[in-house]
């Protein structure tokens, strides 16, 4: 039987993280999954992973402090060994939306450090442990889960868009930085995505889309974003500056 492929997938308890992370699970990764809480107030999370005989190793941690993201690299290494894909998933929308006007330093702070803080340098410190396997065999992916929001503006959660924008820009970097090292680096930007996030504002998305007056035009499940990394990390893509992906109820290549 073939080894298995290691993948870290931040924020993968539920929405699209779960999704993900189970889309891997199914093309044959074992899974390191990070959520903020204890695994026992995810119910029902590992179960599918059991079923499904899918190695599962469940990491608590905040991808915004030092000491977790090392502990996220060193479980996954003590655990599986190396680490083939990271998918950056975990990220936060503002707690109260207000006006660009309105925004408060604090807000901007907290999304600041997890959407784009956290996985950076939670990229760098798996880059680094990446780049000790032998290169000729070296088949690594880092994927970043930004959002149309990167482009598209919201004043009423500008601190959102920054870091989405921010994180976008991150994923250039990285993607520059890696290349030629067989390491290829993906951006997917979902559009609105059906999620308990997305929840509280069901009826302001579903005006819009009925106005036709909003970039995106309908709903995306988060298994549309969990198809999108199955293709990254499949190898189908082999450019060196990497893709962006833009996901909106399906999932095109917007640049290459």
């Amino acid at each position: 039987m073939q080894e298995r492929k290691t993948a870290i997938v931040t924020g993968g308890t539920r929405g699209i993280g779960l999704a993900i992370a189970k889309q891997l699970g199914l093309d044959g990764f074992a899974l390191v999954v990070v959520g903020t809480k204890k695994e026992a107030e995810y119910p029902g999370f590992p179960s599918w992973f059991t079923q499904h005989e899918i190695p599962l190793v469940y990491i608590q941690a905040n991808i915004a402090e030092s000491d977790d993201r090392q502990k996220i690299v060193e479980t996954a290494l003590s655990c599986f060994g190396k680490i083939d894909v990271l998918v950056n998933n975990a990220g936060v929308a503002p707690t109260v939306r207000k006006d660009l006007l309105e925004m408060e330093e604090d807000s901007f702070d907290r999304l600041i450090s997890i959407n784009t803080k956290g996985p950076l340098f939670l990229s760098q410190s798996v880059a680094k442990a990446m780049l000790l396997q032998p290169r000729e065999s070296r088949d690594c992916r880092i994927v970043f889960i930004t959002s149309c929001s990167s482009v598209v503006s919201s004043p009423s959660r500008g601190e959102y868009c920054v870091s989405k924008a921010a994180a976008s820009m991150v994923s250039t970097l990285f993607a520059d930085r890696l290349a030629s090292e067989n390491i290829l680096v993906h951006e997917i930007r979902p559009g609105v995505i059906r999620t308990d996030m997305t929840s509280g504002v069901t009826d302001k998305y579903e005006t819009l889309f009925a106005q036709g007056v909003f970039p995106i035009k309908r709903w995306g499940e988060p298994e549309d974003v969990a198809q999108a990394v199955s293709v990254c990390c499949s190898g189908a893509f082999r450019y060196t500056t990497g893709n962006v992906i833009d996901v909106d109820g399906g999932f095109h290549i917007q640049r290459l």
